[in-house]
């Protein structure tokens, strides 16, 4: 996922995509334990995906609380 792709997402989507996100980071790291991995840099594009969003969302928090004032 590109950061201009989430810049167009609205504020519940990606809350949405965050747990979207998380659950599928847990699910690779299951399959780490009980089997083996084809493509381990899954971890690495789901992070930095959930990191875009979390980024994003504190962002728009922040901006929300400066109008706010």
């Amino acid at each position: 996922m590109k950061a201009k792709e989430v810049h167009k997402l609205n504020d519940e989507e990606i809350q949405v995509e965050i747990e979207r996100l998380r659950r599928h980071m847990f699910e690779l790291r299951s399959q780490a334990v009980t089997e083996k991995i084809e493509d381990t840099s899954q971890f690495r594009k789901t992070r930095r995906d959930i990191a875009r969003l979390l980024t994003e969302s504190s962002t728009r928090a922040h901006k929300q609380g400066q109008s706010q004032a």
